[in-house]
């Protein structure tokens, strides 16, 4: 395979302020206010604001919400020092709204997608979701932001029919209302419809982005991630173990397509909702064969039992209207985000692979 031997992250930023060049052009001297920035994709999104005022020498203040701004000083101190950062502690759940200054823009993506609070404390994800979504539209429309994106997630579509190749935005899904496996999906669809009446009765300009399956840097790759637990265990030399029967489908995008997509969608002057997320679907089983090939790990292997995830079947969107309105096509392939993964949690090649 031919990857990018000289790989860094920083060609990921490089990729970014090139691929948004009218965006930032937009966002300069505007203000952003942002939940969940401390996470995954608002730690993405944070970086490449963060590359894009130092590079380009713009001005785009951010003010981000987060429950610890200690905790996310020891990983990432150059980003809570960054002089057009502010950070304030809180939850959106007991949001303390009295905050001062005017912003453009927000962005809510609070909340991640955390299989074990979904399993052992379903009630408490529902009120996060729910009523936290509809906190930060108060606070929206207090302040008169211009513009709010509301990062949700394909997961609200339930059971893809293994027939339906790609889901779009157009579809209105199959969840079990009644089965709290799906407590996670019904939150974020109830959150969904709260942007819609905030839109109707305030006349908000509201956003939705549905989040699909990423892979790339910052990804934990120790928790329920199919994709970062096989880079784990390949880059520990271990064999990668399907435990169910390697059938499901799904499709990974990398970071710098996300945010590229999130940013253009953020500046976009008309509300409207659109997949995140690649059209390149693999079954589980050939992603863990995938992984075992580009790593060179000790295989893989699997189980065939009973599989208990939340989707037994696909989970892949079309991303047609994002592509046609907004004018962002996907970047990175599946194997160039593999590589990248694994080298950013350590992995070194080895010559001949």
């Amino acid at each position: 395979m031919n990857f990018e031997e000289k790989w860094t992250i920083d060609s990921d930023m490089d990729a970014i302020l090139i691929q948004c060049a009218n965006v930032w052009k937009i966002l300069d001297g505007k203000s952003i206010f942002i939940t969940g920035g401390t996470g995954f994709i608002g730690r993405w999104l944070l970086e490449s604001i963060y590359e894009a005022n130092r590079k380009l020498n713009i001005t785009i203040n951010v003010t981000i919400l987060t429950r610890s701004v200690e905790a996310f000083n020891a990983k990432e101190p150059h980003l809570v020092n960054c002089k057009e950062f502010s950070f304030v502690a809180g939850d959106i759940v007991d949001f303390n709204d009295d905050i001062s200054g005017d912003f453009d823009y927000m962005i809510h993506a609070a909340t991640e997608a955390s299989a074990s609070l979904n399993e052992t404390n379903p009630r408490k994800m529902f009120n996060t979701i729910v009523n936290g979504t509809q906190n930060m539209l108060d606070f929206s429309t207090k302040k008169s932001i211009g513009k709010v994106l509301f990062l949700s997630s394909g997961a609200i579509y339930g059971q893809q029919p293994w027939e339906m190749k790609y889901v779009s935005e157009g579809w209105n899904g199959s969840l079990d209302c009644c089965n709290p496996t799906n407590t996670y999906a019904e939150a974020k669809r109830a959150a969904e419809m709260a942007c819609s009446i905030y839109a109707k009765q305030f006349g908000s300009v509201i956003s939705i982005a549905r989040i699909f399956s990423l892979l790339g840097p910052h990804l934990p790759i120790d928790t329920h991630f199919a994709a970062g637990n096989f880079i784990r265990d390949s880059i520990n030399g271990k064999k990668i173990i399907v435990n169910g029967n390697g059938l499901p489908e799904r499709s990974f995008l990398y970071p710098t397509d996300m945010v590229v997509w999130l940013l253009h969608i953020l500046v976009e002057k008309k509300g409207e909702v659109y997949n995140i997320g690649s059209d390149e679907s693999i079954s589980i089983g050939n992603l863990a064969k995938l992984i075992s090939n580009t790593i060179g790990s000790k295989g893989f292997e699997i189980r065939d039992e009973n599989d208990l995830g939340w989707n037994l079947g696909r989970y892949v969107p079309a991303i047609d209207k994002i592509k046609s309105n907004l004018g962002v096509e996907k970047q990175v392939a599946l194997n160039d985000a593999i590589y990248r993964t694994a080298v950013w949690n350590g992995w070194v090649k080895n010559e001949g692979i």
